[in-house]
């Protein structure tokens, strides 16, 4: 089943820490169950997902790599 994301946020171009800090303030303007996708090429976003993830708890649904390109879906979880 695809997944459509409630809100996008593009953060090519940016290094650790802004993907994390730019997710994290796109998730507080969403409501619980919602679906935010975000684009990162940096490759520390994949380790920095996962642990942002876990340490929040909101739910990681979906790790994509096209080229040097991830796409995260992250579910709001509260």
């Amino acid at each position: 089943m695809q997944i459509v994301p409630d809100k996008k946020i593009d953060c090519l171009g940016l290094f650790c820490p802004m993907p994390i800090l730019k997710t994290r303030e796109a998730i507080r303007g969403l409501g619980p169950g919602q679906v935010l996708e975000m684009t990162s090429d940096d490759p520390a976003s994949e380790p920095d997902m996962k642990s942002w993830a876990s340490r929040t708890g909101h739910e990681l649904l979906e790790i994509e790599r096209v080229g040097a390109v991830f796409r995260f879906l992250v579910r709001k979880t509260r």
